[in-house]
């Protein structure tokens, strides 16, 4: 699951609102016996609707997925994609121009991010 950035840029959502979104589709998805990962927002310091508000609800979400055990993986792809001089930017060889969505780059940054064995535990 990597939802939740267009919520924070483009609507007032509260990280407590996104989280109640995430833990909805977590019990939804181990009520049908499946597994559920989820990956951490990425950086979208640049982009047309970034806020320090949003900044800061993003951080919140990323905090929650990284500790909260709810999910039964997580994938931290804000670590992979931050610039190492700008955390709060995505690194600019991954970034596509509007500062918010990957390039072709970015994306294969983000697939090799995903540990195999963690998809394929069972």
């Amino acid at each position: 699951v990597l939802e939740g950035i267009n919520d924070i840029g483009l609507s007032t959502s509260s990280a407590a609102s996104i989280i109640a979104g995430y833990r909805q589709l977590i019990a939804r998805a181990h009520a049908r016996g499946l597994e559920i990962f989820g990956g951490t927002l990425l950086p979208f310091a640049g982009a047309a609707y970034h806020s320090a508000a949003g900044e800061r609800t993003r951080e919140a979400v990323n905090a929650w997925i990284r500790t909260s055990g709810a999910f039964d993986g997580v994938i931290d792809f804000d670590a992979v994609m931050r610039d190492p001089a700008d955390p709060l930017r995505l690194n600019p060889r991954y970034d596509s121009g509007d500062h918010l969505h990957p390039d072709d780059a970015g994306y294969q940054a983000m697939a090799d991010a995903v540990p195999l064995g963690m998809l394929l535990r069972g």
